[in-house]
């Protein structure tokens, strides 16, 4: 098998001054929980938008500082809504709490939900990691304005990483909030059931579509346009192109001989650590499920495993 295509740009430069406000652009304010790991990067960013009053997108992990941090900043602001990109529990542990504290309701895309229905004795790897008693005061559409004054934030549902996964474009100005979606520092974690290939790919190309062009992920520094002229819908085309890359690899393993998840891994992250690679197999599992409904190969399962069968 070839070497792999490089990735796109990922830029790790990225000094998050865990609790310390940090201004991004007039009525924003990015505020880094301290939960670096493998997955969070630097921590998640939970953001301050508006000046008299206010949206906070994503509070992050149920983290005291954090909370201290978030509401010292706030200060005696009115929240008009505390607001969940998504309901894994980096972005949305602390919600419920902060949204008590600054008597304001909780916006989000509804429940946690799964992607597709699990199948017989499947395991859903990231089921820890969900907020699944978390009900929103109101569930946000596709379309949606949130309003403070002249300011308008647009809903845009962007479900794959997870099923209830929402961006925000700012209305009149470059900026969007893309949660887990678009990051600039790493690719997005796609694992079934709880996400969806198909759903990322479809709101990789509803983003490239967007008018938004400075991207303010939920992890790592914000993707404004750079010096040769590459922003958030360049990087959302790069993920796109990967993935596809990916599906095409996946496919020369298996034609390869490659039968099972295990050696579809070996041959694409031959040299990865453990955390990586668990993050890998699910992915690459995310990638099998895409490839089976486009009729490229079948899947087996069974009490002894999964078999990838190529099709003639």
């Amino acid at each position: 098998m070839p070497p792999l295509d490089s990735s796109p740009p990922f830029d790790t430069r990225f000094d998050a001054k865990p609790g310390e406000p940090v201004e991004i652009a007039p009525r924003i304010v990015r505020l880094t929980a301290p939960n670096a790991s493998a997955y969070t990067f630097a921590g998640t960013n939970s953001y301050l938008v508006g000046r008299d009053e206010l949206f906070v997108i994503d509070p992050g992990p149920a983290d005291e500082t954090h909370r201290a941090a978030l509401l010292e900043e706030i200060g005696g602001r009115k929240v008009i809504a505390v607001v969940l990109t998504h309901t894994h529990r980096d972005h949305s542990a602390l919600a419920q709490n902060l949204a008590d504290d600054c008597r304001a309701p909780l916006w989000f895309g509804g429940r946690h939900r799964l992607s597709r229905p699990k199948r017989w004795l499947e395991v859903n790897q990231l089921h820890g990691a969900c907020d699944w008693d978390l009900i929103p005061d109101r569930v946000l559409a596709d379309g949606d304005i949130l309003k403070s004054g002249a300011m308008e934030i647009e809903v845009i549902v962007t479900p794959g990483h997870c099923a209830n996964h929402l961006s925000f474009g700012m209305v009149g100005t470059p900026y969007l909030f893309s949660g887990d979606h678009v990051m600039g520092w790493n690719s997005t974690l796609v694992a079934t059931p709880d996400g969806s290939m198909r759903d990322y790919l479809n709101s990789l190309e509803k983003l490239i579509a967007a008018p938004w062009t400075h991207y303010l992920p939920g992890h790592g520094g914000s993707i404004p346009q750079d010096a040769k002229g590459v922003d958030g819908p360049n990087i959302a085309r790069a993920l796109k192109k990967h993935r596809l890359m990916r599906n095409q690899q996946i496919l020369n393993a298996v034609k390869a001989g490659a039968s099972r998840i295990g050696e579809v891994v070996d041959r694409l992250y031959p040299k990865v650590g453990l955390k990586t690679r668990i993050a890998a197999r699910l992915t690459v599992v995310a990638h099998l499920e895409l490839l089976e409904e486009q009729g490229h190969l079948n899947i087996r399962h069974s009490l002894f495993g999964t078999t990838i069968v190529p099709l003639a």
